[in-house]
């Protein structure tokens, strides 16, 4: 685990839109990831997650929390992320930047059929619209 955890955080590579640092350097098992859209409902925001690697990785998904609260339909109002790759689709052949491919893709691309903010994704689907002025705070606005 450790040895594939240094190559994984080797390869990081979130471009332009995220950042990753490590709150502790002798522990890279818990980052932080700023990621800062420039497009999407949440363009010109930033969020930032908390990615912690369990020990039994790449067998088990890393776990991600987003700090501040967002009105979007697949991250709770505790930060949970609701992301196929960390549930039923996670295969160890994923790493740590398939994990922050994906967070990005949330922000730019929610899933409305997959929610775990269920009024944001009844939001989302019916009034699309009314959902993106919604979502130019990332401070959570329930309707």
């Amino acid at each position: 685990m450790v040895l594939r955890l240094q190559k994984d955080v080797q390869e990081l590579d979130g471009g332009e839109v995220a950042k990753v640092t490590f709150p502790d350097a002798s522990n890279l098992k818990l980052m932080n990831c700023s990621i800062a859209p420039k497009d999407g409902f949440w363009g010109g925001a930033t969020f930032n997650f908390i990615i912690d690697v369990p020990d039994d990785y790449p067998h088990k998904a890393p776990t991600c929390t987003l700090k501040e609260k967002i009105y979007h339909p697949n991250i709770d109002l505790e930060g949970n992320v609701c992301l196929n790759i960390l549930r039923a689709d996670w295969k160890p052949v994923l790493d740590i930047n398939a994990v922050i491919y994906g967070l990005i893709y949330l922000l730019a691309m929610p899933n409305g059929d997959d929610p775990l903010n269920h009024d944001a994704a009844r939001h989302f689907r019916e009034n699309p619209s009314s959902f993106k002025e919604s979502g130019k705070s990332p401070v959570n606005r329930q309707k």
